[in-house]
Formats: C-alpha cells, structure tokens, sequence
C-alpha cells in the first residue's frame, strides 16, 4: 500500500494539479488523491492545513511533504528511477528537463489569456497580446524534442515523461481554445488526450460541481 497522498484542486482548472497526477497515473504509481475545491468557503483553512505556500499540488510521503510540481516530479524520478519519468539518455534527460523548467516559468500570455477550463469550448477566446508568439514557440519546441528525441513512441521523447506531464494542461488549453496548429503538433496534441489518465481526468473535471468565475473566460 502506497504512502503517497498527492492532495490536488479541481479537476475542471488546476493545471498544476494535473502534472504530477497525470505523471504517476501513467508511470503507474499507487497514490491516495485528495482533492480541496478551489477558492470555496472552507479553502483558506484546509489547504492552509497542508501546504507551506496555501497553493496546490502538495505530495504527501509518511511525513514528508513536497509542495512544488517540479519537486514532486523530481521526487517520483528519484524514488522510482526505473519507471522512466525523465529519458534514460543523458542528452535526452537535459533537454526534456529544460523545456519542462521553461513551460513551467514561461509561457505567461497563453497562460493568462487561456484559462484551463476542460468543461468548456471557446473558439472565440483567448486571443491576447504574445498569444500567437507563446503558441509558435510551444510548436517549435515540441517539432524539435521529436525530431530530435521522439522515435519509438508519440511523446515529446518517444515515451511519455515528465516532459508531456509539463506540457498536459498546453494541450487541455490548445483544445479548449481551438486553437490550429501544425499537423505535427495536433498529433502530439491527440496522443495526449488519447492518454487513459487523461481522458479519465478530463470525464471527472467535466462533472465537477463547483465554478470558479476567475477562471471562465
């Protein structure tokens, strides 16, 4: 029985709740989820409870507790090494940490004009200043992990990673948004919401009771 607690937000918003989620489900890791709706009368006093920084994700192991998605991410690389979160190629493993570590700091106009929202379509949305700049990059980078990197599977690095964990809640976006890509990247773009893990996600954030109006376009 796992001592993994990986206490999460809703499904329909929490992007980053969804990175680690998505990683171990699909790396197979047993976990105990506890999800704390967003921003809700009881919020401020139960994620208060058990996170450092009052934000989600946090990862739970006995008594130690993880409070970051890169960290967690990390975490699960070092207590499972054989189960291939990061590629076993040393040059592969540089790269798809350096563009995990630049989607999780950059991306800021995509991110901010195009709110994860699973339950919705919103092909009139999004648009914004740095928009199309954020999804030319986005495109670029993932034709280069595959070209360079991504024989022997639909990933970014052939196999599913922490890389396409980083990248999930991109492609929930590029789907909610409608947004037309390249046929490459709409085909890395299907192979993740093809995921088992992914599309059990998106069924249970597509159910959710609760509506955060900050984050509906």
């Amino acid at each position: 029985m796992s001592n993994y607690t990986l206490i999460i937000g809703n499904k329909n918003y929490s992007s980053w709740s969804l990175r680690p989620w998505l990683a171990m489900k699909v790396k197979g890791i047993d976990f105990t989820e506890k999800l704390i709706p967003l921003f809700d009368d009881a919020w401020a006093q139960a994620i208060a409870e058990v996170s450092p920084t009052s934000c989600v994700p946090v990862l739970q192991d006995g008594d130690l507790t993880i409070w970051e998605t890169m960290a967690i991410l990390e975490y699960m690389a070092d207590r499972h090494p054989d189960a291939g979160f990061w590629p076993t190629d040393v040059k592969a493993r540089a790269v798809a940490r350096s563009v995990s570590n630049e989607m999780h700091a950059g991306f800021t106009n995509l991110r901010g004009n195009m709110p994860m929202n699973i339950r919705k379509s919103l092909p009139d949305k999004g648009d914004g200043e740095g928009v199309d700049k954020d999804v030319a990059r986005i495109q670029a980078l993932w034709a280069d992990c595959r070209t360079r990197f991504g024989d022997g599977g639909d990933f970014l690095f052939g196999e599913f990673c922490n890389a396409d964990a980083m990248f999930a809640p991109v492609v929930s976006r590029l789907t909610t948004y409608c947004v037309e890509l390249d046929d490459a990247s709409q085909k890395y773009v299907d192979a993740v919401q093809a995921l088992p893990a992914m599309i059990e996600w998106s069924e249970a954030g597509r159910v959710e009771p609760w509506v955060v109006d900050e984050d509906e376009a």
